[in-house]
């Protein structure tokens, strides 16, 4: 069964619900007579029209209209669909909070934004041919229609419609949301990356996503390279997750679909790819970043994804969930989560796990708070916590976190300026760096590491740092470590040893000048530690330390009031570094990269979340045995207490390092880094790529 013969049946079912709300859409667009102000009028008038439209488009991809489109006809409806939300359009969308409370006023704006936001993800089910979503969410606008013209809606009226929509169709979504990541029938991206022209870029319009430069142009430069070449981005890829299962010392053969997320135009990589897990003995799953509210990350996009029209866009509806988020939504979310997987059982057991195909090179993302954007209550920040938690917890039941892997490997994007193609190339090189070179260096800072009971950091020039992390300790220094050698396997591209530090006495003040994280941008990040504990935090991004302190605690630490320090680790990939200087890119590299640049701590879980159980070892032989902290290891008594489902990097520049210390049980310290260089013996190697860069 192919993607199309599954849907065929959802459609017929709703095709005259369809077809009748089509020709209800035509008489509002075409604007009838109602006793509505002039105001209303026009937002539903706009609405209906844009509806109307992707109506049509579910008509010109069905019957192949679309498909005998020229590349600029392409170009121009893609354009036309995404021009409102553009930048330069924006201060006058009903996408915008700011303008439809103009518009619409304090108490209905906030509302007729969230829907008119919503209804935009009706473009993406006609490309996709899904009629049942398509229908759902015009029968959604009718029904509000409806009520408009009926009466004088309240608030409160119009917040319970949505609200009952979105929990009445909550199976629709948050299930098939558990489909799309587990089942091999769904092959709607799969399709155009295997049975696509790669060389006709009108390929890239059959998303339905918004298409750049950055997209058309990547495209046509991989279109230049040897099908060599593209397999051996592909190799690395691949090859990194075939060596993560077996560092975890688990047989790949046990598990059949492996999830391959990445940015659209890469699909002459993607496809090589998937040809080589097949010959792994993997077949893969593609779905999209999610669109709709129930399944939307504030903070991230999980999937296939394109350049975002205006980051600013999404950045104001993160929190659309405020509009409907309560104990009774999350209990459905929870239990149609549970039931999406219940139905894919099977599947579950043998997923494998997700391979990440990453970019960078956007600007950076300074994002505005909008006076009347949504915003989560306390109570909602809470729940919002208790849905992370829980929905982890149900999907822990079905996949196996022991069994499963992932690999991340990064390129860049034209974003990035003129010297695109010689940071492409650069990059290849960083990700194929000498494995047994590093792994020695490498395994020369974990024999100190292990020896020490801390590691104490000051910062240089005005960086404040000042921090010492508790290391755990050994029971057997001969079969044991306390830091793992992260090579090219996983994480690609190598450059780091990293352990879970022991909380207790991990205390003082992490500071960075700059940093980018998840893409956005933090000035003078600082954040004080106690116990191993968020205590306090800061940045100078706004006007007021309220602001800042709000930006924070909703970006980082992901609506909580503390996180632990789940990770420590030291990078050494000082010719990524050197790279980034010469291109003048430390501001736009993923942190993927950024981590392995300097030593960095994450706030969160730890590294091993739900996997701690599972035995790893270094190239040594010994075996990884700092994998709990005294967060975690409540997992044996309270899963749900145990993790907080986030970790987030934070590193440390290299130029900002005024001493990174080992600090032995006598009292001596051992310096790993002076001034910002490798000064242990057996690690010095690494400051050769300094040479002739300052």
């Amino acid at each position: 069964m192919n993607y199309k013969e599954r849907l065929k049946d959802r459609n017929e079912e709703v095709r005259e619900r369809f077809q009748l709300a089509g020709e209800r859409l035509w008489e509002i667009a075409l604007g009838e007579p109602s006793d509505l102000g002039e105001e209303w009028k026009a937002y539903f008038q706009k609405t209906a029209l844009f509806l109307v439209n992707c109506q049509k488009m579910y008509q010109m991809v069905e019957n192949e209209t679309f498909a005998k489109m020229n590349l600029e006809e392409c170009a121009k409806e893609n354009f036309k669909y995404f021009e409102e939300i553009l930048p330069e359009n924006y201060d006058k969308s009903y996408a915008n909070p700011d303008y439809a409370v103009s518009q619409l006023g304090e108490t209905h704006g906030k509302m007729m934004c969230f829907l008119y936001t919503e209804l935009r993800s009706l473009r993406i089910f006609a490309f996709e041919q899904d009629l049942h979503k398509m229908t759902i969410l015009m029968e959604l606008f009718l029904e509000i229609y409806g009520m408009f013209l009926m009466e004088k809606v309240t608030a409160k009226q119009l917040r319970e419609t949505i609200y009952w929509y979105l929990y009445d169709y909550a199976e629709d979504w948050c299930g098939w949301r558990i489909r799309e990541m587990l089942d091999p029938t769904l092959t709607f991206a799969t399709d155009i990356v295997m049975k696509s022209d790669l060389t006709d870029l009108r390929y890239l319009y059959q998303y339905g996503e918004y298409i750049s430069e950055n997209e058309r142009k990547t495209a046509e430069y991989l279109n230049t390279f040897t099908q060599e070449q593209i397999e051996q981005i592909a190799r690395t890829f691949t090859e990194g997750y075939r060596k993560g299962f077996t560092l975890k010392q688990v047989d790949l053969a046990k598990k059949k679909y492996v999830n391959i997320r990445y940015h659209v135009g890469f699909e002459r990589v993607i496809r090589a790819a998937i040809l080589q897990f097949k010959e792994m003995g993997l077949e893969s799953v593609i779905y999209r970043a999610a669109y709709n509210t129930l399944n939307k990350n504030s903070n991230q996009k999980i999937g296939y994804v394109s350049s975002s029209p205006n980051e600013q866009y999404e950045y104001d509806h993160r929190f659309d969930n405020a509009i409907y988020l309560d104990k009774r939504m999350v209990d459905r979310k929870v239990a149609c989560v549970r039931k999406g997987y219940e139905e894919l059982v099977e599947e579950a057991a043998l997923y494998a796990g997700p391979a990440f195909f990453d970019v960078f090179g956007q600007d950076a993302f300074h994002p505005v708070i909008k006076e009347h954007a949504t915003r989560l209550s306390e109570r909602q920040q809470n729940l919002s916590v208790e849905y992370s938690v829980l929905s982890n917890v149900v999907m822990s039941e079905f996949i196996n976190y022991d069994e499963v892997g992932f690999t991340i490997i990064a390129y860049p994007i034209p974003a990035i300026g003129k010297d695109f193609e010689k940071i492409f190339h650069e990059m290849e090189e960083v990700n194929n760096l000498d494995y047994d070179k590093y792994e020695k260096i490498q395994q020369t800072l974990i024999g100190v590491l292990d020896r020490a009971q801390a590691v104490h950091i000051m910062g240089r020039g005005s960086n404040m740092s000042n921090l010492t992390i508790s290391l755990q300790e050994l029971d057997d220094m001969e079969t044991q470590t306390k830091f793992e050698n992260c090579l090219a396997d996983m994480n690609i591209p190598l450059g780091e040893v990293f352990t879970s530090p022991k909380l207790e006495k991990t205390s003082g003040l992490l500071n960075v000048g700059e940093i980018y994280l998840n893409g956005l941008y933090y000035k003078n990040l600082r954040i004080w530690l106690e116990d191993g504990m968020v205590k306090d935090y800061s940045c100078d991004n706004f006007a007021t330390e309220e602001e800042g302190k709000a930006y924070i605690k909703e970006t980082i630490l992901y609506n909580r009031d503390t996180l632990p320090m789940g990770e420590f680790a030291i990078g050494t990939n000082t010719r990524a570094y050197v790279m980034a200087q010469r291109y003048g890119i430390m501001d736009k590299l993923p942190i993927l990269i950024a981590e392995k640049m300097g030593p960095h701590m994450a706030l969160g879980d730890t590294c091993y979340a739900y996997q701690e159980e599972v035995k790893v070892y270094n190239p040594d032989g010994r075996e990884m045995v700092a994998k709990d902290n005294s967060c975690s290891i409540i997992r044996k008594e309270d899963a749900k207490k145990a993790y907080f489902n986030c970790h987030t990097d934070i590193t440390i520049p290299y130029e900002e390092i005024d001493r990174l210390t080992a600090m032995m049980p006598d009292r001596t310290q051992i310096p790993i880094i002076l001034d910002g260089r490798f000064v242990l013996e057996g690690t010095m190697e690494l400051n050769d790529v300094f040479m002739g860069v300052e």
